[in-house]
């Protein structure tokens, strides 16, 4: 089962590695804009990872730290992308563009936060914020201190409950769950583009900017 064996193989990586193993599969998950990584999966597990005497392996406060340094540059890939789109885009659509960066100047920390933070797919956000040319240091501070709570919350839930939800439901993965997550979040991204150069912004928002 491909999904099993890419979560076997990023624990394994993070194991031989340590806290510089949480921190590159965790960029590499993050940075997977079509294809989901499940690395919170493996941050989940490695949260309550015990050796063969029953000694913790790692601590959750370093591995929120790797996890979330890694996580938080790895959506910039999303970043990336937008920002190199953006000369495909006709000059209609910059001009909404550009209310949209102004809308996002006053409540994009406080957006990019949540997403981070929660299992709302940042690469929804991050590929617009690209697009709009939105700052990149005020989008990497909030993704980061997102991405830490997120991965710190992760981490200490498997190490207070990793051995009941082995026991009772596992910790593998099905195959057609990485063809399934792919075209969701293909699907989804269609619609956040479709949303965000049809709807004519600066319409239906201004009184949020002014």
């Amino acid at each position: 089962m491909l999904l099993q064996d890419i979560e076997i193989w990023l624990k394994d990586f993070a194991i031989q590695y340590g806290y510089l193993g949480i921190f590159f599969i965790s960029l590499l998950g993050a940075s997977a804009i079509f294809v989901p990584i499940p690395y919170t999966v493996v941050i989940f597990i490695l949260g309550g990872f015990q050796d063969g005497v029953g000694n913790w392996v790692f601590e959750p406060l370093w591995i929120a730290v790797a996890a979330g340094a890694g996580a938080a540059i790895g959506e910039f890939s999303g970043y990336l992308i937008g920002f190199g789109g953006r000369r495909v885009v006709g000059d209609k659509y910059k001009t909404r563009m550009e209310f949209l960066t102004k809308l996002f100047k006053k409540y994009g920390t406080i957006a990019i936060f949540i997403f981070a933070l929660t299992p709302l797919p940042d690469d929804l956000l991050f590929i617009p914020l690209g697009v709009m040319r939105y700052s990149l240091l005020r989008a990497f501070v909030p993704a980061v201190v997102g991405k830490f709570f997120s991965n710190l919350i992760i981490a200490y839930s498997g190490r207070l409950s990793l051995e009941i939800v082995s026991s009772i439901f596992g910790v593998e993965g099905q195959g057609s769950s990485l063809l399934i997550g792919t075209i969701i979040g293909i699907g989804l991204l269609i619609i956040v583009f479709i949303i965000m150069f049809k709807l004519d912004w600066e319409k239906h928002f201004s009184k949020y900017v002014d």
